[in-house]
């Protein structure tokens, strides 16, 4: 399931998500995970990026280890401190197990086929500690059947680069896919160099019942369901919800 998705622009991520709010975000997963596991440790996230979030939660003195698909960006991983393998989240093969694996900001929507799903949480189970935890977010399907992915425009800057990205959606109702195609659009303010990107990410959407067949299939109980951040249940108007899974004994 290799993919070129952000490699081309993985030197404009940062830039590009500079207002997310990942200091947030990682006390949120620290204190979710934490209240399950107060011995917590060791911690594999699945699609780390840049590193930002690994970053944030070694800090709380937790060990962190990532898988990445863009060597690009398991390289800014690396040099913020954080071991980052470059993989697939389906693929992937550690010598060691682990409290709990996360994965953020809808890593597991890119995970459109069936078959990989199941990899996927299979490999997640073969690297967790007997009762441990995983962690992850997801496009909700009821929130985007109600509020439907719009065409976006992003613009921001810094002193170096200017960025403008187009996002332009396609829905796929019979397989719950949500094609974003984007155009990127990079500006270097010293010599005036436009480089333009093309790329489509297929996204996937869960319903509540698909999350709990795939987790009870590869071993996992789910533990909790909520909309991303706030606490509050997952209705029609929750565009990403968090679950929390457990590993039981197969």
């Amino acid at each position: 399931m290799k993919s070129k998705n952000f490699d081309l622009y993985s030197q404009y991520y940062n830039l590009l998500y500079q207002d997310k709010d990942y200091k947030g975000e990682a006390e949120y997963v620290y204190g979710k995970l934490k209240s399950y596991s107060p011995n917590l440790n060791q911690i594999l996230e699945l699609g780390s990026g840049t590193g930002i979030h690994a970053n944030l939660l070694q800090k709380k003195g937790l060990y962190v280890i990532g898988i990445e698909l863009s060597e690009e960006m398991a390289q800014q991983a690396r040099e913020k401190g954080i071991e980052c393998h470059v993989n697939d989240c389906s693929e992937f093969s550690l010598d060691k197990k682990f409290d709990a694996v996360i994965s953020l900001f809808h890593v597991i929507s890119y995970v459109t086929e069936n078959n990989n799903l199941v990899k996927t949480f299979q490999k997640v189970y073969e690297h967790l500690n007997p009762g441990g935890f995983f962690l992850f977010d997801l496009w909700y399907s009821p929130a985007i059947y109600n509020l439907k992915p719009e065409t976006r425009i992003k613009r921001i800057e810094n002193d170096e680069l200017k960025v403008i990205r187009l996002a332009e959606p396609v829905m796929h109702y019979n397989s719950n896919l949500v094609d974003v195609n984007y155009d990127v659009i990079i500006e270097e303010k010293q010599s005036g160099k436009i480089t333009r990107i093309n790329e489509t990410h297929p996204m996937r959407h869960f319903s509540l019942p698909e999350i709990q067949l795939l987790a009870s299939f590869t071993g996992f109980k789910v533990i909790e369901t909520e909309e991303w951040m706030t606490g509050k249940q997952p209705s029609e108007n929750t565009w990403g919800v968090c679950f929390i899974l457990k590993k039981e004994e197969l």
